[in-house]
């Protein structure tokens, strides 16, 4: 749901046990001991015959493997669907069962599902809950109470940048590897975004921590400051479509998949009131949408698999779905993945990728209010900002845009870009307050090869290819690649429009294994990563420029740290 749609109802009156106690005296006398459970129950939207609810259980007593939330209408109101339980009634009795992936329920841990139903007349809200047989108190909604569960807020509590004021969350398990590496210490308490890249990763796979555990390392970082988690939020059906070194492990059809055993358990997870005070950043799916644009048709770069997501609608409706679920949580940031300028920089993929992105923002129940801002050069090494030569030089009677490396483009770096498509995003419906986010983990191409003014005026081509500080044989290059460099380190709000730099990509994991390696993890080989590949239309059939033996993607790739780190612009210190 869109986050401007959630309206929270006035006080509800506390439920007394059977004994006519709500509360038990703390036998050290330091306060109140808690009730065994807390029930928030809040109608998110309603009209003449219809509503939404969300529902969260707090539980307070003895650790749960499995919870059963009962509770009865006083009026006519009927559960029609619903999302994070199973939900069954039974006349005017309502259960609320766990999944599989919820069951357990911690101590002092809560868990939200939410529900849509059909009513007439009154839509009175349920008097008493109970948990397993126990009843417990209705939160009151009210402030400073000792059985209020902390209250996530409504959607005006968003700031306007999430960045501004707060530190940024360091993963430990990048942070370890990256200070392992000779002089890595110089970078190892940098702020890097959460792959959760498979559905595995939630709970944690290969011995790597889960969700729940990096948002609780993230609240023992946080202090009494405000803190950013940044999440990457990837694993559509078909995912990538053009890209096999992540191509995922969720098939092009499988869209309940997507919905059931991944957004919605994030999303479960997320909306936990103990992670209230956190600021999420969600960074939705990269590279997908925009393969709608550029790699289907009758266009040279057309890839049957774009053909097959373009026709069934999934990468729209995924996404959609995502923002939706995820929006509705009010401490939750969405930025969408927009590209890169070398990718989305002509003028026949601007204005429609624009267009594709606010389709999927207004599909599957979600609108352009669940969308916070967009991001840019996630995972990429486009040049943040190209010093020698401007998009409106002419050199010997040609415009910059007529070279190889321009080849036509609007735009010839990533700043320049962002706050341009940005306008257009704008234009096409999204909010006039949308942040942009540029990842800048991997685009400094600093070093020896970085030129230092620019090329000679020979021609238009020896005037950029002298220049640019961007070392790639193509734009289109994205896999490992040789020469690069960790940009801008991250910081809050750098530039107009721009919310922050950051390292959404960890330097030092791989794009892609340079050879196939057999995997569990919807991992394939693409050539792009391989650095004998002589290129394809995407890349003008270019060398692929990627480094050679790379492990899988997301794996860590020392070799490359240690080059990001030589190369590094601003060099380290």
């Amino acid at each position: 749901m869109s986050r401007t749609r959630t309206a929270l109802l006035a006080a509800m009156a506390l439920v007394a046990g059977a004994t006519g106690t709500a509360f038990a005296v703390d036998p050290g006398g330091a306060g109140i001991a808690a009730v065994p459970c807390t029930v928030d129950y809040k109608i998110q939207n309603e009209w003449s015959t219809g509503f939404t609810a969300a529902v969260t259980v707090t539980n307070n007593s003895a650790a749960k493997s499995s919870w059963s939330l009962k509770w009865s209408y006083a009026g006519n109101q009927k559960v029609t669907s619903g999302w994070n339980a199973k939900l069954s009634q039974s006349g005017a009795a309502v259960t609320a069962a766990n999944e599989s992936y919820n069951a357990q329920l911690a101590t002092g841990g809560s868990v939200s599902f939410g529900f849509q139903g059909s009513y007439s007349g009154s839509n009175a809200i349920p008097a008493t809950f109970t948990l397993d047989g126990v009843t417990c108190n209705v939160d009151d909604g009210g402030p400073g109470g000792p059985t209020d569960p902390p209250d996530p807020g409504g959607p005006a509590n968003r700031v306007n940048n999430p960045y501004e004021g707060a530190k940024v969350y360091v993963n430990p398990e990048w942070s370890a590897k990256a200070a392992a590496e000779p002089g890595g210490s110089r970078v190892a308490n940098q702020p890097t975004g959460v792959w959760l890249d498979r559905t595995a990763a939630i709970n944690g796979a290969g011995g790597k921590m889960g969700l729940r555990a990096h948002l609780d390392e993230a609240l023992s970082q946080k202090g009494s400051g405000e803190l950013v988690v940044q999440l990457v939020i990837y694993n559509l059906p078909g995912r990538d479509c053009s890209a096999l070194a992540s191509n995922g492990e969720i098939g092009p059809t499988e869209i309940d998949r997507y919905k059931t055993e991944y957004i919605d358990p994030i999303k479960a997870i997320l909306a936990d009131a103990k992670y209230s005070s956190l600021r999420i950043v969600t960074t939705v799916e990269i590279d997908s949408l925009p393969n709608l644009v550029t790699n289907t048709g009758s266009r040279p770069t057309a890839v049957p698999q774009c053909d097959v997501m373009k026709a069934n609608g999934n990468y729209v409706k995924g996404v959609g779905y995502a923002l939706n679920k995820l929006g509705d949580v009010p401490n939750v940031y969405n930025y969408v993945d927009a590209g890169h300028h070398g990718w989305i920089g002509w003028d026949d993929n601007f204005g429609p990728t624009a267009t594709i992105m606010k389709e999927a923002a207004t599909a599957e129940g979600a609108t352009v209010n669940d969308v916070h801002g967009f991001i840019t050069n996630t995972a990429n090494y486009s040049a943040l900002k190209e010093n020698n030569f401007t998009i409106n030089d002419t050199v010997a009677g040609k415009s910059v845009r007529e070279s190889k490396w321009v080849d036509w483009n609007r735009y010839v770096d990533e700043l320049s870009y962002a706050q341009a498509f940005r306008n257009q995003l704008v234009s096409t419906g999204f909010n006039s307050n949308i942040g942009m986010l540029i990842d800048t983990s991997r685009n400094g191409w600093g070093g020896t090869a970085r030129p230092t003014g620019p090329g000679a005026t020979t021609s238009v081509d020896t005037y950029v290819d002298g220049g640019r500080y961007d070392r790639r044989l193509n734009g289109g290059n994205w896999c490992n690649q040789s020469g690069a460099g960790l940009g801008e380190r991250p910081q809050a709000a750098p530039a107009a429009g721009i919310d922050a730099y950051v390292w959404m990509k960890p330097p030092g994991e791989s794009d892609g294994a340079s050879k196939a390696i057999p995997n569990d993890e919807g991992k394939g080989f693409d050539r792009m990563c391989d650095p004998t590949y002589t290129g394809n239309p995407r890349n003008n059939n270019n060398m692929s420029g990627a480094l050679a033996d790379a492990p899988l993607s997301g794996h860590w790739f020392s070799a490359q740290f240690r080059q990001l780190m030589q190369n590094a612009y601003p060099p380290l210190s």
